[in-house]
């Protein structure tokens, strides 16, 4: 496990960027697959290879690539290393960006989910509220200690193995009709 953690460290250090988008997009396909056996009880015959295949692109196109830009923005908005600085950060991080990206988020599920325009609407009306209360439960005491404790580079990664857990919920709430 120690030999893999360094050459994680390896390629981040060489492609951060692309590293953090890789990571973020295949932890989002593991979080819909644990959603659908371990939530759902699909079973492997009725897994939706397809779903699993959507919530990856969602994951390299849009949470790894927003997300790993947050963060440096964020980084800038809020200097600092301190323990008020994370606060702020996280304060920043889940009043300003967390409303948005998971509104973005499942309107995208839902637009790759062949929903309609008004379809969309109406199951982020239904869903969006409960999402944002669960995000709030979960993110604030991990925000702080990932910006408090964890260097920026290695932010994104923190959240994603987090997130995991997170994204099984979220896969579960984007694609329960």
């Amino acid at each position: 496990m120690a030999g893999l953690w360094r050459s994680y460290q390896a390629l981040m250090a060489k492609h951060p960027w692309t590293v953090q988008i890789i990571t973020a997009g295949s932890l989002v396909g593991v979080g819909d697959v644990i959603s659908q056996q371990l939530i759902e009880r699909r079973g492997l015959a009725n897994h939706s290879v397809r779903r699993t295949a959507k919530m990856m692109s969602i994951g390299f196109f849009f949470v790894g690539p927003v997300v790993g830009g947050w963060y440096k923005v964020l980084d800038k908005l809020v200097t600092g290393g301190t323990g008020g600085a994370a606060l702020k950060k996280m304060l920043v991080d889940q009043v300003g960006f967390a409303p948005c990206f998971l509104g973005a988020f499942l309107g995208i599920s839902g637009a790759l989910n062949g929903l309609t325009v008004e379809q969309n609407v109406t199951k982020l009306k239904r869903d969006y509220m409960d999402a944002l209360i669960s995000n709030y439960y979960l993110w604030p005491p991990v925000q702080i200690a990932n910006f408090y404790f964890i260097p920026l580079h290695h932010r994104l990664a923190v959240v994603q193995i987090v997130a995991v857990a997170w994204n099984s919920y979220l896969s579960w709430k984007a694609n329960k009709m």
